[in-house]
């Protein structure tokens, strides 16, 4: 194995030095192994110590999240025009080897205008600029305390792989060990409990199967599904920040490259299969792409940096530059995207692998499972959401909202109210069936963060479309109840109401039952009932039958072209008798008059004979049947 990576270099080697015009290229920038580390064994790093993982109900925090600062390093490997554009909005920490390289950044970040207020400095010593692939990953466990995951550093480099405790100690949280082999730059989550990477971490682990590999993902970071991916780069780097990243919990980004390419069936299988998956908001992936052909000059595209609500695209002066902005301002509306041009960018090392967020350790944050896409009617949605502060600073529950706006009018406020354990729920309310419906959540706690979900909130919100029946009638009331004889001698009306702003047709009741229960005049159907029209039902109850239980309980429907509607039944089991002899019934018939087809109902205790013979007026024989009665409700249908 050490041979063939060794082979690979030497290819890359020459064609670097093709593409440098023979200028000999600096191994330590090099985000592949150089020659002396080919010829070191993993293990030259320190010694890696497995913790328990971290306790309770585990959140791996995604990039999209809110984060507090961002890590470079010194000697950089960005350009400091990216520092100034970061430390705009957010602090920026350098990791410098000692105090006087700290002078030399502050120097040079004075020299090019930088926010001095939003810089700071961790002094220890590293081996690479490549930050996002030694560099902390950030959790919170169960009791919402912030901590980071560590893990062995897939490259020799011992100094950078003691970065995490480092910065662990500088923001004294919690370090956890997880003893896989891993590179931050093959891997992603959604913060959601679903993460990605390319098949490299099987090539680097072939101590663990890879049931075990799953399972240490499930058990240190909630993680499951942990996509273990093929490859569609066919480069030695492997990362799948070099074609791939989320972009919120329900979006990717996937790179895509001309048909021409040999390349081209799999970047579009990987692509399909996220398509084909259930992201951490129960829908299908949105997949998004952006034209990343590879071709001089580079186009790094995928290899960007979100930092709230920023996104910053690496630029190479490419003739696809524009073209994949405009693919991050398709799939991100609300975000600031901010193009850096640097002629140090390849296409496979941008901005994203030098630059690496830290996760705001007070976050307030919304875990919510949004409505999206098509969805069925109701007159109102119950919106919830599980909403808690990581200071433990209590959230203002009068501050609490969700915003909607339908078929794009102005956005509406209603309140969600608390229910306890960190619950909230709202409503919204006023829809009809196929209205657009965008909205957003909003909280505040008492530490002065503000956070909405998804996190752009109104320029990118979450959009669904309910789609059915509106409820065009109202049954009341809810529930016709038997308590007593008189119900049985006059039985229960039921009113059946056009609540519509139109009329609406009846096709079908439900006539009989199944404790003895009917309808004394069942209208002609269909029945058009005009708007804020009322139609009264009288429900009896008639023949006695064995029945258990205190209450017994049966369903009338009432069926419109649109919609089925259920009227609950119930009668006190007292009235209904066990007796099992036979006994007489009077023939119901239905309906009288009639047209084409008539029912003749009757009650039986079962295996009797039974014969009905019709007559027309003229005594002309019309109808004969002759059968075996069953137990309970009977019915003959003519016509």
């Amino acid at each position: 194995m050490k041979a063939k990576y060794y082979i690979i270099a030497l290819l890359m080697l020459v064609a670097l030095q093709m593409n440098s015009q023979d200028k000999t290229p600096d191994y330590k920038k090099w985000h592949y192994l150089s020659e002396e580390e080919m010829l070191l064994p993993l293990n030259t790093a320190r010694d890696f110590i497995e913790t328990d993982p971290p306790t309770g109900d585990v959140r791996n925090v995604a990039e999209f999240d809110e984060m507090q600062a961002v890590i470079v390093r010194y000697p950089f490997g960005i350009p400091i025009s990216l520092v100034k554009e970061m430390a705009d909005d957010i602090e920026v920490i350098t990791l410098v080897a000692s105090a006087s390289q700290q002078q030399v950044v502050e120097n040079q970040y004075a020299s090019a205008g930088v926010n001095l207020d939003n810089t700071s400095y961790l002094i220890t010593p590293t081996d690479s600029y490549w930050v996002r692939d030694y560099g902390p990953w950030f959790v919170f466990d169960g009791d919402r305390n912030p901590g980071i995951m560590d893990f062995p550093y897939n490259r020799p480099r011992p100094n950078d792989n003691n970065v995490p405790t480092a910065i662990a100690n500088m923001l004294g949280i919690t370090l956890y060990g997880m003893n896989v082999y891993h590179t931050g730059g093959n891997y992603m989550t959604t913060g959601m409990g679903q993460s990605a990477s390319t098949d490299l971490v099987y090539d680097e682990n072939p101590q663990l199967t890879e049931q075990q590999i799953a399972d240490k993902f499930s058990s240190y970071l909630n993680v499951n599904p942990y996509y273990l991916m093929v490859d569609p780069l066919d480069d030695y780097i492997k990362h799948i920040d070099c074609w791939a990243k989320y972009l919120s919990p329900g979006k990717v980004l996937v790179a895509e490259v001309p048909e021409s390419d040999y390349r081209y069936d799999d970047y579009e299988a990987a692509a399909n299969y996220f398509a084909t998956q259930i992201s951490s908001y129960g829908k299908p992936y949105e997949v998004h792409r952006v034209f990343a052909p590879g071709t001089y000059p580079n186009t790094p595209y995928t290899n960007s940096l979100i930092l709230n609500n920023k996104v910053f695209v690496p630029l190479t002066g490419s003739q696809w530059d524009d073209e994949a902005i405009a693919s991050y301002e398709d799939a991100m509306p609300g975000y600031e995207i901010v193009g850096i041009n640097y002629d140090g960018w390849l296409n496979t090392d941008a901005l994203h692998c030098r630059t690496k967020g830290i996760a705001d350790l007070g976050m307030l944050y919304i875990n919510h499972m949004p409505l999206l896409g098509n969805v069925a009617y109701q007159e109102s949605y119950e919106i919830n959401a599980e909403i808690y502060s990581c200071t433990g600073q209590p959230i203002y529950n009068d501050s609490v909202f969700v915003y909607y706006s339908i078929n794009g009018g102005d956005y509406q406020q209603t309140n969600m109210t608390f229910e306890g354990n960190d619950e909230f729920a709202g409503t919204i309310s006023g829809i009809l069936p196929g209205d657009e419906i965008d909205y957003y959540l909003y909280a505040a706690d008492w530490s002065g963060r503000r956070a909405k979900h998804p996190y752009i909130g109104e320029p990118d919100p979450h959009e669904f479309k309910p789609f059915g029946a509106v409820n065009q009638l109202n049954l009341t009331p809810d529930t016709l109840l038997f308590l007593n004889t008189d119900d049985m001698i006059f039985g229960k009306m039921l009113n059946i109401i056009n609540v519509s702003n139109s009329d609406v047709t009846i096709t079908d009741i439900t006539e009989f039952g199944e404790f003895g229960w009917y309808v004394e005049e069942m209208p002609q159907l269909p029945y058009i009932m005009e708007i804020d029209d009322t139609l009264q039902i009288n429900v009896m109850w008639n023949l006695p039958v064995e029945m258990l239980g205190s209450l017994q309980s049966d369903t009338m429907y009432i069926s419109t072209p649109a919609k089925t509607y259920k009227q609950l039944l119930m009668i006190d089991s007292d009235l209904l008798s066990s007796q099992e002899e036979n006994f007489e019934s009077d023939i119901t018939v239905y309906p009288n008059p009639f047209n084409e087809n008539i029912k003749f109902r009757f009650m039986s205790t079962g295996n009797e004979d039974v014969i009905l013979d019709i007559f027309d007026i003229n005594g002309k024989h019309v109808f004969h049947y002759d059968g075996r009665s069953k137990q309970g409700l009977n019915t003959i249908n003519w016509g």
